[in-house]
């Protein structure tokens, strides 16, 4: 039985594959230490937890779910949006809780490109925005990011592009995977631009509160609504990836054609998984300060890290990740962390995966114990 056509445009998922790499040499009795995933080791709030067990003993809880999430969901998530980015969301039509932010890149695609459109991606950037694009068969078109621009577009060589076939803008800011923060300014020239050619921008916005004192989201913006959606996902920010709680918030319009999408291809989440969410949405500054402090011992000394091997970085960079720069004269990333794992069996994620403009940078990821950021150093 031969398979679609669309799936001859990607291939599987790097970490997919390099995790069964890395599992084959722990397998062996290699004592490696991943440093490679963004996937956070420690746990939920107690609150989270117990609101969750608490509720699967609730009449109806293993029932389906309404596709569009417990009403009290959605209002958690808006009152979250006002409390910490100053956005005014109706949560009766302006939110749609998702199963993980990463299902929210395919219904939005699937909502907004047909066949032969084009997508605007960022290079570097997240790779499933290129993988998902292929699959409902439009055209990725990409654009450079660099870090003498700070990791922002250039819309003035963009604006010099034929822009007539683009339907979507993929934008993740704060940036994956370089940790760069967005500004006021930033998002208003995108604003004016998606506007002007009439582009839909999806801004993916995870890791806000690592390691973060500013949080910004494009719909706090006059006007952002016409023309922006924003991802979101409890996944970083409080410790529930395997959860898969995210979110897209919008306008009525844009979150009413992502439903389409959405009612036709999954249900409603897990109604403890939602109530769980509910308690995480409506923890204090007190949890990101306290998770911070543990991410910011173990960003120190990933940096020692990153020093003994001879690379630069960028203090200014935000979130769970190390983006650094190799020693000149390394021209090959997945060359380098190769012979680290083989070697030191430590394994950092090579910035090609991200696109070719992650040629020459490596990402560490703080998702690991300060004892085993320390093991590894010592194996250096």
């Amino acid at each position: 039985m031969e398979v679609a056509k669309r799936l001859h445009t990607v291939e599987e998922y790097y970490f997919s594959k390099k995790l069964r790499e890395v599992r084959g040499l722990i397998a062996q009795g290699k004592p490696v230490i991943n440093m490679g995933i963004g996937s956070p080791d420690l746990a939920p709030a107690p609150q989270v937890l117990e609101a969750m067990n608490t509720a699967s003993y609730e009449d109806g809880a293993h029932q389906y779910q309404n596709y569009q999430g417990l009403p009290e969901l959605r209002n958690a998530i808006a009152n979250f949006y006002k409390t910490h980015f100053k956005v005014a969301i109706n949560p009766e039509n302006e939110v749609l809780p998702l199963m993980g932010s990463k299902e929210g890149i395919m219904h939005i695609s699937m909502a907004y490109l047909n066949e032969g459109d084009e997508a605007l991606i960022p290079n570097p950037g997240y790779p499933t925005y290129t993988s998902v694009t292929k699959l409902v068969q439009a055209t990725p078109v990409y654009y450079d990011l660099t870090a003498e621009s700070n990791w922002f577009p250039d819309l003035e060589a963009l604006e010099k592009r034929d822009l007539s076939k683009v339907k979507i803008m993929w934008l993740s800011y704060p940036h994956m995977p370089t940790g760069a923060k967005p500004t006021v300014a930033l998002f208003e020239a995108l604003i004016a631009f998606a506007k002007k050619h009439q582009i839909l921008l999806v801004n993916d916005n995870p890791y806000s509160f690592v390691l973060n004192d500013e949080q910004r989201s494009i719909l706090a913006l006059p006007e952002a609504k016409e023309v922006a959606v924003e991802l979101n996902s409890l996944s970083k920010s409080f410790n529930m990836a395997g959860w898969r709680v995210g979110m897209v918030l919008g306008s009525k319009e844009h979150i009413s054609a992502i439903l389409k999408v959405k009612s036709n291809m999954d249900s409603g989440m897990f109604y403890s998984v939602q109530k769980g969410a509910i308690a995480a949405l409506q923890l204090d500054k007190d949890w990101f300060a306290s998770l911070n402090e543990v991410y910011a011992k173990r960003k120190k000394l990933v940096l020692e890290l990153v020093q003994k091997l001879g690379c630069t970085y960028d203090p200014d960079s935000v979130g769970m990740f190390v983006w650094c720069k190799l020693p000149e004269g390394i021209t090959s990333s997945e060359t380098f962390i190769d012979e680290v794992l083989y070697d030191k069996h430590v394994f950092i994620t090579p910035g090609t995966i991200f696109g070719d403009k992650g040629e020459g940078y490596i990402r560490f990821s703080l998702c690991v114990t300060e004892e085993k950021i320390q093991e590894a150093i010592n194996r250096f």
